[in-house]
């Protein structure tokens, strides 16, 4: 080439540098892709031809400067269309980058739609000009700046003329587009483009400095023929040749590292969603894999080393690059384990559940926190149940614990989730404390819970693997919450039931030995001796009699009765009513009910056992306002409104005007009060929510879904 050593050896590396690494790039583009449209195949051809430009590039460094054959001239050819398609392929992706084609109606379309009809006339004039026109000079021509034997203004050929005003002028309405992108469709996209728009501005005002150097290097070729001063291309032209040659392939060197940073880190050329965590990881692989591989075969090539000693250098090079790959490959995959481990351990949840002394305490706390220090990096993170398993889980969980929960109603984010599909939507962290990110859980019964995410500690974006495991996680951790909640309560149901019934058989049992039989046994000796004196022992064993049948009733009083015959008997409205008017009579000064006729219907239709359930639940929330809603002021006013209405289910809401859920009431409700029958609720598909507002009211939801196999009206 030159002959100058370390200048040969730079100029190869880097021309493979750039073969290798725009072709893994171009590869990379097109074969991860979520959807293959226009956007994706220029991005993808884009670099796939640059990619051929330095295939030209190397082959003619192979070939040398200074001696002309005719396979150098093939490929200065060759190399001519990559160079003339490129400037236009950057300016259309970095218009598709900013959203140009996503609407005609953007002022962003408006602005650049008469430069990109321009353009595009521009490069296929040019096009046409390389394949009909041949306006190119051959590269002999070139060296011997004999440029008139081709199609020229002036003695100019006309390409040599046109195309330094082309690249530069492609390359500046690129950084003008990069100005001021249009809005993004997808999720985290107008992230992503505004984190990725310094990579990118990078990365055009290199091709911007290559495209000032390749004009300076063509009206210098042209200010010397003009002045027809002939000259051989000498050993001091061909170093001057090979800087120049160096410095430009160094720029665009450069600039296929800054978009590859934007391409694996925001993937704003693939289309995805979100960013794929071991992207970041290949693509490093692939920059020092393409330096590696430029530097060893073009050191290889430079001390013209025979072909087949740099066929096994190329073999040495892959294999040892491939080797370690999969060891990063395994180390990734042990530290995944590690990470993971949290969300996999054992909870021992049947020893305890058969143990009565061992408390049922279930560990989410730990995998939470797992999951958001060492999984995802987030700054603050929090993990709320919505909808059925609400009222089991109990209060978000908060990562860091010391933070303070500073939560508003997340029925608004709870409403922008209209299917599984919805990865995540962006929430204001102002309102949410600090979170930026809010990723909708979900099971079979429908949306159970949110998490709330907030900036990465890297000050990245979250990965498309992070926020599915995010998403796992989150769900399993609700559910494994919920289910050890409703675990817990059932067995202390059951253990408290069988205490009762112990109680009362041992009751019953002494009762019939102790009182029962003994008087059975006295009124029996009594009538035994009637032949002696009836007069005097028939009075006696009538009286022990009546005696044995007022235990016997007392005993039957005392046992546990159900309700559950007059709620199949009378319904469950008509079985409320029962309640308030036998049982609650006088509790309250007022009552009124908001019956909907649908509500009555179908509340008929209800299974028995369902019913039941119901109809506790709301008896409970109907005792405890009559129980505690004057508080300590007993002559304090109290309502109560009961409603019913069908609305895709049954919605049973008892409301009071009393003091609200304070103090131990609150604790009550919470823990075993209503506590136990939102246990119940969730059994049979239903949920039960409690609302307070102290002196305001108190307001319990009882809310039946309807089921599929339901029929409704």
């Amino acid at each position: 080439m030159t002959g100058e050593f370390l200048l040969d050896w730079a100029v190869m590396a880097v021309s493979l540098f750039n073969t290798v690494l725009l072709l893994w790039l171009g590869l990379t583009v097109l074969l991860n892709a979520e959807r293959h449209s226009r956007g994706v195949w220029v991005a993808g051809g884009g670099l796939l031809t640059g990619g051929a430009f330095f295939i030209s590039h190397s082959a003619i460094l192979g070939h040398g400067f200074q001696v002309m054959t005719q396979g150098l001239d093939f490929w200065w050819h060759v190399g001519w269309g990559p160079v003339i398609a490129l400037p236009f392929v950057w300016y259309m992706v970095m218009l598709w980058y900013a959203g140009f084609w996503d609407s005609p109606h953007t002022h962003l379309h408006h602005r650049h739609r008469p430069w990109v009809v321009f353009t595009m006339v521009v490069t296929v004039a040019l096009v046409g000009l390389l394949i009909f026109a041949n306006p190119l000079p051959s590269y002999w021509q070139v060296a011997q700046l004999q440029l008139s034997a081709t199609p020229s203004i002036g003695g100019i050929p006309l390409l040599m003329l046109a195309y330094p005003f082309y690249i530069v002028f492609c390359i500046c309405l690129s950084l003008d587009v990069l100005r001021h992108p249009g809005p993004s469709g997808r999720v985290m996209g107008d992230l992503a483009r505004r984190r990725a728009r310094p990579w990118l501005v990078a990365a055009s005002v290199a091709l911007l400095l290559v495209s000032l150097l390749v004009a300076w290097v063509m009206v210098d070729i042209i200010f010397v023929a003009l002045q027809r001063a002939p000259y051989n291309l000498d050993a001091a032209l061909a170093i001057l040749v090979g800087w120049f040659d160096l410095g430009i392939a160094s720029l665009i060197a450069l600039a296929v590292i800054l978009l590859g940073q934007a391409v694996v880190s925001y993937e704003v050329f693939t289309g995805k969603i979100l960013p794929r965590r071991g992207f970041r990881r290949y693509w490093l692989n692939a920059v020092v894999l393409s330096a590696g591989y430029g530097v060893v075969i073009g050191w290889s090539f430079t001390i013209q080393l025979r072909p087949i000693y740099s066929l096994l250098l190329s073999a040495i090079l892959v294999a040892a690059f491939y080797a370690l790959l999969v060891w990063r490959s395994f180390a990734e995959r042990e530290r995944s384990i590690t990470h993971l481990r949290p969300f996999v351990a054992s909870q021992r949840l049947y020893e305890r559940l058969v143990s009565p002394s061992a408390p049922l305490e279930v560990d989410v706390v730990s995998p939470f926190h797992a999951l958001c220090a060492d999984v995802l990096g987030a700054r603050v993170a929090f993990l709320a149940a919505l909808g059925p398993l609400a009222p089991l889980v109990g209060a978000p969980l908060v990562y860091p614990p010391e933070r303070p929960i500073s939560l508003p109603a997340l029925s608004e984010i709870a409403a922008q989730f209209s299917s599984p599909q919805t990865m995540c939507v962006s929430v204001d962290p102002a309102r949410h404390g600090d979170a930026l990110w809010a990723i909708p859980l979900w099971s079979e019964r429908g949306l159970i819970g949110v998490l709330l995410l907030g900036a990465k500690r890297d000050g990245g974006l979250y990965t498309q693997e992070e926020i599915e495991i995010a998403r796992a996680s989150g769900e399993r951790l609700v559910d494994m919450q919920a289910s050890a909640e409703m675990s817990r309560r059932l067995m202390a149901l059951q253990r408290q039931r069988m205490a009762e019934s112990q109680v009362l058989d041992r009751q019953a049992r002494r009762a019939l030995h102790d009182d029962v039989l003994p008087r059975l046994h006295a009124a029996m000796l009594a009538l035994s001796s009637q032949q002696g004196d009836p007069s005097q022992s028939t009075p006696s064993a009538m009286e022990q009699l009546a005696n044995v049948h007022r235990q016997i009733s007392n005993l039957l009083r005392a046992m546990p009765t159900t309700t559950a015959p007059e709620v199949t008997r009378l319904g469950l409205i008509d079985a409320l009513r029962q309640t308030v008017d036998e049982e609650l009579v006088g509790a309250f000064d007022g009552v009124t009910w908001q019956i909907a006729p649908e509500a009555q219907h179908q509340a008929r239709a209800i299974p028995s056992l369902t019913a039941e359930v119901l109809f506790y639940a709301a008896r409970e929330a109907i005792r405890n306002a009559a129980r505690h809603g004057r508080g300590s002021a007993t002559a304090r006013p109290l309502h109560l409104r009961v409603v019913a209405g069908w609305r895709d289910g049954l919605e049973l809401i008892v409301e009071d005007d009393g003091v609200g859920l304070q103090g131990e009431r609150s604790s009550d409700a919470g823990g075993q009060g209503l506590a136990l029958h939102s246990t119940m609720m969730a059994v049979v598909g239903g949920t039960l929510a409690v609302e307070s507002v102290p002196d305001v009211y108190t307001r319990v939801a009882l809310m039946l879904p309807l089921p599929h196999n339901h029929p409704n009206g």
